[in-house]
């Protein structure tokens, strides 16, 4: 007896290649627009430590004077980079003109002013403002003063937003470019008000103002016992400078708060920008989505995120692969410059993986914020030195969208994918 014929196995239809999903699509951000706009009064460049805040912010600076805006660059960098790249000896605490070579040939009828914070030097102008000859000597000579003003955690922050104020009431510019602290984290530049009140209302200061706003008679019961607790923790010489300090800072308290507040909604009106500037790392990218974050969470305008020192490729039309796979095929060929066709095509393919790279890391980054606007700059050859260095970096932040050897957005590194 033979047995059945089996079936014959059904065969599936071949699966259709997958095709890519075409990434997210960000924004352009038209910085040309933003920094030529009289209504832009001031341009706060912010971000993680070591992603190129300092030469973002003098090149817009410079890229703004050379269309016609008299404006001041704050910076708050103390490796005094901005000053060589300036043409400068030194930058300081107050704002030095900045000779533009050929700025009158091109026509150009703006100014540009350059200055560095100097923390310390920018309290003591507070102190000495804000209260009487005496008192300000007083507060000066205080040995915890002089801790406080140097290297108090958040002063130097809090000192940028003091600067800010001053320099957007005197009315001498017309635009303000300032480049936030390197801060182990972006939000401290926004939370340094913040954290001033708060030391201002700690539960240790209000104790040491006691005897100076209630008596001494009133408050010596509570105040004696504190004292003794704490001399024990921080020594008797130090509780006495404090409580020096305090006492002779008492009526100036108010004028800090005031001062916090103001600056605080000086970022929030009409006329203020924010540029998020980060690194394709996602350690910067990480920082500059919290501070995205933040901004939004505090009503702050925000004109976009500028990725810096992207590596786009020569030509988009070789991709990686086809590159590596072409270097083998010319090794194998041989002849006269084999190896160094190879070793360009090799080259060719990192730069196109770095690339991809870069683009992956800012297309996560856009599709958490779809909203934000994005504008990429290739990193420069070598370290950014001098007016036209700076030119140079001016032109790739604000140059028109398309414009690129590529024909690539300057919103991305390597071209969207087709839907």
């Amino acid at each position: 007896m033979t047995a059945a014929p089996q079936p014959e196995p059904t065969q599936r239809p071949a699966r259709a290649p997958r095709q890519p999903r075409p990434g997210p699509v960000a924004p352009p951000m038209d910085l040309d627009a933003l920094i030529a706009d009289p209504e832009t009064r001031i341009v706060v460049c912010c971000g993680a430590g070591g992603v190129g805040k300092t030469t973002t912010s003098a090149a817009l600076a410079l890229a703004a004077a050379e269309a016609g805006r008299t404006v001041v660059v704050l910076t708050i960098d103390p490796a005094r980079r901005l000053a060589q790249s300036l043409g400068l000896v030194e930058l300081d605490n107050e704002p030095r003109r900045v000779d533009i070579p050929g700025g009158a040939a091109t026509g150009a009828t703006g100014q540009l002013h350059a200055m560095m914070l100097d923390m310390k030097r920018t309290f003591d102008d507070i102190v000495a403002a804000h209260s009487t000859p005496e008192r300000a000597q007083q507060i000066l000579e205080n040995p915890f003063y002089q801790a406080l003003s140097s290297s108090f955690a958040g002063t130097q922050e809090y000192m940028a937003m003091e600067k800010l104020g001053q320099l957007r009431a005197s009315e001498q510019w017309d635009l303000i470019v300032v480049d936030t602290p390197p801060s182990r984290s972006a939000l401290d530049f926004l939370d340094a008000p913040n954290r001033m009140s708060r030391f201002l209302d700690g539960t240790m200061i209000r104790l040491l103002m006691a005897p100076s706003r209630a008596g001494f008679k009133f408050a010596s019961a509570g105040f004696l016992l504190f004292s003794r607790i704490v001399s024990k923790i921080l020594g008797g010489q130090l509780l006495r400078d404090i409580s020096a300090f305090v006492a002779a800072l008492d009526t100036m308290f108010g004028g800090f708060r005031e001062r916090a507040t103001a600056t605080y909604e000086l970022l929030r009106r009409p006329g203020t920008w924010f540029v998020v500037v980060a690194t394709p790392e996602p350690d910067a990218l990480r920082e500059a989505s919290y501070f995205v974050d933040r901004l939004s969470a505090e009503g702050m305008p925000l004109a976009g995120l500028v990725l810096n020192r992207t590596h786009p490729p020569a030509t988009t039309a070789l991709s990686a692969t086809r590159a590596d796979g072409a270097a083998e095929e010319v090794l194998e060929a041989g002849g006269p410059g084999a190896e160094l066709a190879a070793a360009a095509l090799r080259v060719h393919a990192e730069r196109m993986q770095l690339a991809a790279r870069e683009q992956h890391l800012a297309d996560r980054f856009t599709s958490a914020h779809p909203e934000v606007a994005v504008r990429t700059v290739p990193a420069a050859a070598g370290d950014v030195h001098d007016l036209d260095g700076l030119r140079s970096m001016g032109e790739e932040l604000t140059g028109p969208d398309g414009d690129t050897p590529t024909g690539t957005p300057r919103s991305r590194v390597l071209p969207a994918r087709r839907r």
